[in-house]
């Protein structure tokens, strides 16, 4: 048997961390000793994913296979979000690529500020929401079909990098679908951030989990350059927007090892309710569930009505009637 080695810096020596994943089920979850990448023990196969993303991780993740009116309102204002923060960074025609799309929100909220948006998702029920729903220039592909072209000037990965067996491979590829001039937004879950208890820091759909750190490390050798880190140190998801470089031999952080393991070790319900946010975070969590509960069919109902309007409209007449960049928004 091969032995395994880190996808980060191809080292070879690794601590388990992990057994089980947050429901319980076995599940070995290791860290790379000279470069603190967590991952699983044993990484699925391409043909493995692609039949387990297709057909069942949505219904194992978030339990439908549809999007909820819920999901689609938290997805379109995550979709809005995405677009303000990095509006200031980003041409204002720039062509936006997003990989593991979803329901398509994020697609169609930068289409409908003026860009030519796209995206890729693997999962049927989701996929077919966003073209069908929303009008949502969003097919069922997958990333290394996509031409290597260097015509995309930014590529998004929304929740998308720690699904991949092999994340160099997916940033080196889509690094080759990037101009020179190109961007690359990323966000994925923090394992840096404070988790309730060390159970319920692994998933079998999550194969990496990355700290600023090794983002950062992995994302400079596959070349990339951070332009800019959103949120702060305690959010439970990395925000990290990079520009195009020259590739380089990874930089390892030999620090990053012991720093990872004190974060996990540290990973108790005690510690976490104990911090200074955590009453404050639960209030706006759950008024947040409230607010979906009472709202969700209107907004949708609103979304849907706007994306099929936009339609409708001929794109020169949406671009005569369109207020200057700077002042457009989807909200």
């Amino acid at each position: 048997m091969e032995k395994k080695q880190c996808d980060l810096c191809a080292g070879t020596e690794f601590e388990q961390v992990g057994d089980r994943d947050r429901h319980s089920n076995q599940l070995a979850s290791v860290i790379c000793k000279t470069c603190g990448l967590v991952a699983h023990g044993q990484i699925p196969t391409d043909a493995e994913l692609a039949r387990y993303y297709a057909t069942e991780y949505r219904q194992s993740y978030h339990g439908e296979m549809t999007p909820s009116d819920r999901r689609v309102m938290r997805a379109w204002k995550n979709g809005e979000r995405i677009f303000n923060q990095l509006q200031p960074c980003v041409k204002p025609d720039a062509k936006v690529f997003e990989v593991g799309a979803g329901i398509g929100c994020t697609v169609k909220v930068f289409e409908l500020n003026g860009h030519q948006a796209s995206g890729i998702e693997p999962g049927e029920g989701f996929q077919t929401y966003s073209q069908e729903t929303l009008l949502s220039n969003v097919i069922r592909g997958d990333l290394f079909e996509q031409p290597r072209d260097h015509s995309r000037e930014l590529v998004l990965l929304i929740h998308v990098i720690e699904h991949f067996n092999s994340p160099r491979r997916a940033l080196e590829y889509i690094r080759s679908m990037l101009s020179d001039a190109g961007q690359f937004y990323i966000e994925c879950p923090n394992i840096d951030a404070p988790f309730a208890r060390r159970s319920k820091m692994f998933h079998y759909a999550h194969i990496h989990n990355f700290t600023p750190s090794s983002l950062k490390m992995l994302a400079e050798s596959c070349g990339f350059k951070l332009e800019q880190q959103f949120g702060s140190p305690e959010n439970p998801n990395l925000q990290m927007l990079f520009s195009c470089t020259e590739k380089s031999e990874p930089k390892i952080d030999t620090t990053n090892y012991q720093k990872t393991m004190q974060v996990i070790n540290e990973a108790t319900p005690l510690r976490y309710h104990l911090r200074p946010c955590y009453f404050s975070s639960r209030v706006t969590k759950v008024t947040s569930y409230i607010r979906e509960h009472l709202t969700a069919d209107q907004f949708v109902a609103n979304v849907v009505q706007k994306c099929q309007q936009s339609a409708a409209t001929p794109q020169n007449e949406q671009q005569q009637n369109e207020p200057p960049a700077e002042h457009r928004s989807a909200a």
